[in-house]
């Protein structure tokens, strides 16, 4: 089975996370990514830990299914690499400040004279134009811009972030949602196209419920710790041994709560009528919630739960996770080859496609790992790569 994107060709320049993590996307998906890296140093994440003897764990997992190309790309001779790169490929992803390509000499505009069916993805902070366009962008800074920061966290307590850097995360996908976008209007075109996205209008996109009440009502959302936005009871609640989530939001699911924890007088208590009262009335609500579940450890309540088909689960710690027999079922942990550390251990991909499905067929490469076969494909003889190599134009392993 071949995997969708097979034989699309894409160029990363990218450090960090959004557009790696865009490109991660596009190779599990069968494109064939050649990641560009400075000679001697590559992505800044290959210098963050922790480390599997020399080599950085994350940069294994964000940059899987990619070829490494060490070039510098600020002189002349590396220039002239990447034009002959550009000329070939179907989609360029960088992430560098606005202007940091042009100041280069590469613009969307020049690349795409040469080849018009080139799609340019380009990740930055804030966008590329406007009020904030030259900022510096990192993850933290925009979720505290994006509003994120605001409702994060338990209210009256020290603002916190979102665990995950989600504002790069979503930002990287909606990279590659815009870059197979683009490739299938080129399809039908014949001609590529320019693709912004950005971490501050991916971290307020997500803002749905937030930006639901405030355009209703005008009413400014607040942290609301485990709470949901609008539902009740959907939150953590305390049993005898901790706590642990649940969820019954419909008609069903509140009734069916209810029996399990001998609460049928609540049914039809009218504080508690229907969602919209419930939320209104929470802190009532979980009070005669808790009163039951803190006699009974959380997995006593958890499955009595499941079993009336009322939703909920325990709050694990990441070693419960990456050990869940749902996910070793799913093979969502497998193994991919690494060219110095022989197996590792991959995150899976949450796309499933019957047919045409994701590959994870290597670990992130070592600096340069591909040289030599990528300049070769791009017409450079033997002694000009070695050459290079000596100039420091590009390196090889």
């Amino acid at each position: 089975m071949t995997p969708p994107l097979k034989g699309v060709k894409v160029l990363e320049i990218g450090n960090f996370l959004a557009a790696p993590f865009c490109t991660m996307q596009l190779a599990d998906l069968g494109a064939d990514v050649i990641k560009i890296e400075r000679p001697g140093v590559g992505d800044i994440v290959r210098s963050t830990g922790p480390f599997i003897d020399g080599e950085s764990s994350p940069y294994l997992l964000i940059n899987r299914n990619k070829r490494s190309l060490s070039l510098d790309m600020s002189v002349p001779e590396g220039k002239e690499v990447f034009r002959r790169l550009a000329k070939e490929t179907d989609i360029i992803v960088e992430n560098l400040s606005p202007g940091a390509m042009a100041r280069l000499g590469f613009t969307y505009e020049n690349l795409s004279a040469d080849n018009p069916g080139l799609i340019y993805v380009a990740a930055s902070g804030w966008g590329e134009e406007g009020p904030y366009a030259n900022y510096p962008g990192l993850d933290m800074i925009v979720q505290a811009m994006s509003g994120l920061m605001s409702i994060t966290g338990e209210e009256g307590r020290p603002p916190v972030k979102v665990g995950v850097p989600i504002s790069d995360l979503v930002c990287a996908l909606y990279g590659a949602l815009g870059a197979v976008s683009a490739y299938h209007v080129r399809s039908l075109t014949g001609k590529g196209q320019f693709v912004d996205v950005n971490l501050f209008e991916s971290g307020v996109s997500l803002a749905v419920w937030e930006a639901g009440k405030y355009f209703a009502t005008g009413e400014v959302p607040k942290k609301l710790g485990a709470i949901h936005q609008a539902s009740a009871p959907y939150q953590a609640v305390e049993a005898i041994d901790g706590f642990f989530c649940l969820g019954a939001p419909s008609a069903p699911t509140w009734r069916s709560l209810c029996a399990v924890f001998g609460l049928e007088e609540l049914i039809d208590d009218p504080d508690y009528v229907d969602n919209p009262h419930r939320f209104k009335n929470r802190e009532a609500l979980i009070a005669r919630i808790e009163a039951v579940t803190k006699t009974q450890p959380a997995g006593y309540w958890i499955d009595a739960l499941q079993e009336a088909g009322v939703p909920s689960g325990a709050i694990r710690t990441y070693d419960e996770v990456f050990n869940d027999e749902h996910l070793r079922v799913r093979g969502f942990f497998p193994k991919a080859p690494h060219a110095k550390l022989g197996e590792t251990t991959q995150i899976g991909s949450p796309m499933h496609l019957a047919d045409t499905p994701v590959e994870i067929r290597v670990a992130g490469p070592l600096l340069g790992e591909h040289t030599r076969e990528i300049m070769s494909s791009v017409g450079y003889s033997e002694g000009e790569i070695e050459a290079m190599i000596d100039t420091s134009v590009i390196s090889a392993v």
